[in-house]
């Protein structure tokens, strides 16, 4: 099993991501660059959080043209697993891999602070491995807020498609603990195959006890665990 992590201009994540996978996989990742127009043989690629290319369009908009997107885009139609995180999260989506948009906040604010999710569904590889509880994993972007049409989302719901909402610490779904005004507090969402995910939290950022937090690993150890079947 193979992970690769893609690095854009302005990434800022993409060392976080890998040194969590290897940690958890003790294999090294393969750094990916955004020129590049192969994925070295990996069989899980991973979008890093960041500012590709400044955010000087939209977040994700000039990035969903790089050369590496194509190889990305191909893999993912044969069912290669597919993970975009924060800004990754947000490339999925205007690459159109995955629905829907991510907005500014509607506070306008750049928000970064932990905040609670809980599973909306088991029934991806990304989640099979958790339990029906919340996890505390933190967030950091100033436009995190998920929005889609009215019949996008009842396609991702019908079909157990959307990954997490935003919750309290019981797992109570809360306006007050929608910290960026996202629809239906969805923090996360997957594709039809259900072979590319992508949530605005930072699940890599929970993965060590010295940094307080390891709610993110079950994620990961549920996403691999799937790879390995």
């Amino acid at each position: 099993m193979k992970f690769g992590v893609v690095t854009f201009p302005g990434s800022n994540c993409d060392e976080d991501m890998a040194v969590a996978v290897e940690s958890l996989t003790q294999k090294p990742v393969e750094r990916l660059w955004h020129k590049d127009h192969d994925l070295r043989g990996c069989d899980m690629v991973l979008l890093p959080g960041g500012f590709s290319y400044g955010d000087y369009l939209r977040s994700g908009a000039i990035a969903r043209f790089s050369p590496i997107m194509q190889e990305v885009a191909q893999h993912a139609r044969k069912g290669g697993f597919v993970f975009g995180v924060c800004n990754g999260f947000q490339v999925l989506c205007e690459a159109g891999l995955l629905p829907g948009a991510l907005l500014h906040n509607d506070s306008r604010k750049f928000v970064c602070r932990n905040t609670w999710i809980r599973p909306a569904t088991l029934n991806t590889p990304l989640t099979a491995g958790l339990k029906q509880k919340a996890l505390r994993i933190p967030i950091a972007h100033g436009e995190g807020r998920y929005h889609a049409d009215s019949e996008t989302l009842k396609a991702l719901n019908e079909e157990d498609r959307v990954l997490f909402h935003y919750c309290d610490q019981e797992g109570k779904l809360k306006e007050e603990a929608n910290p960026n005004g996202s629809v239906e507090n969805i923090a996360g969402v997957c594709n039809q195959g259900r072979n590319v995910f992508g949530m605005m939290p930072h699940p890599e950022r929970a993965m060590d006890q010295r940094l307080g937090n390891t709610d993110g690993r079950a994620l990961f150890e549920s996403l691999l665990q799937a790879a390995l079947a």
